[in-house]
């Protein structure tokens, strides 16, 4: 009986730790035995991110080991030397660990608040909230002098097609290439002169010359709308950050509220 309790137990036992065996970390570098694990040169590679924009995906393990290697080699000099006994090392090893746990409280913390649907009633709200901003869109040729603006605007007005005669004639480096086109715009965009006659006209109606710093304006106005709200995909990032953020904020002041805090010399308002 105790031989077969013994053989049950020795079965469990391999049950038992087989997953672990499996689910051993990948060893990527040994520095004078101290192993360097894939998991050891991911968080490296964190840290090192921001100073590899431009290197390939495929070559960043490879820095962030070599990387590794070399602190490995100056972490072990520095034991031999006991600098990790010294009083500053403890005091900058307790900072470090600090400022990592509070950042790792911070990170759960945002992940909470940035759900996807926590994130699309934010943007609903801020959307509700938007002041209408009137935007036209609208062409125009652009001319030096008030001759040339004459002549232009009675060919246009006689028929001829106005983004046509834009690229043919206007001086306009930015859109006169694009029969004139200047997308939409919102009356505080352009010159007083330029705005108070673009946003006079009605759609498909043509200005009469107008004068301004640049020269002389023919307009024609395409349309007239209401300034959109972005799409959610595009600020969907910018407000997650904005949710983040906010629920760091509450966190710490829920915790400075509910703290003793003590400062001997508080600062002076």
């Amino acid at each position: 009986m105790a031989v077969r309790l013994l053989a049950s137990a020795l079965v469990l036992s391999v049950l038992t730790v087989s997953p672990v065996l499996a689910q051993a970390p990948k060893v990527l570098a040994t520095v004078n035995g101290e192993a360097i694990t894939e998991a050891d040169a991911k968080v490296a590679l964190e840290d090192l991110l921001t100073q590899l924009p431009n290197v390939p995906e495929e070559k960043r393990m490879e820095i962030a080991v070599d990387f590794l290697i070399e602190v490995k080699l100056a972490a072990q000099a520095a034991k031999k030397a006991r600098i990790d006994q010294s009083p500053d090392f403890t005091l900058k090893m307790n900072y470090a660990r600090d400022r990592i746990l509070m950042e790792r409280l911070f990170a759960t913390e945002g992940s909470k608040a940035t759900g996807e649907a926590a994130v699309k009633k934010f943007y609903d709200e801020q959307v509700a909230k938007l002041t209408p901003v009137e935007e036209v869109r609208a062409r125009h040729i652009l001319v030096e002098g008030e001759e040339d603006a004459k002549k232009i605007h009675a060919r246009v007005k006689g028929g001829e097609d106005f983004a046509k005669v834009a690229t043919e004639t206007s001086k306009d480096p930015g859109s006169g290439k694009g029969g004139g086109d200047l997308g939409y715009f919102s009356k505080d965009r352009m010159v007083p002169e330029f705005a108070e006659a673009a946003f006079a006209l009605k759609a498909g109606e043509i200005s009469a010359p107008v004068k301004s710093q640049f020269g002389w304006h023919i307009i024609k106005l395409e349309d007239r709308r209401n300034r959109p709200a972005p799409a959610f995909a595009e600020v969907k990032d910018r407000l997650s950050q904005a949710l983040a953020e906010k629920a760091q904020g509450e966190l710490l002041e829920k915790l400075r509220k509910e703290a003793k805090i003590d400062r001997p010399n508080p600062p002076k308002n």
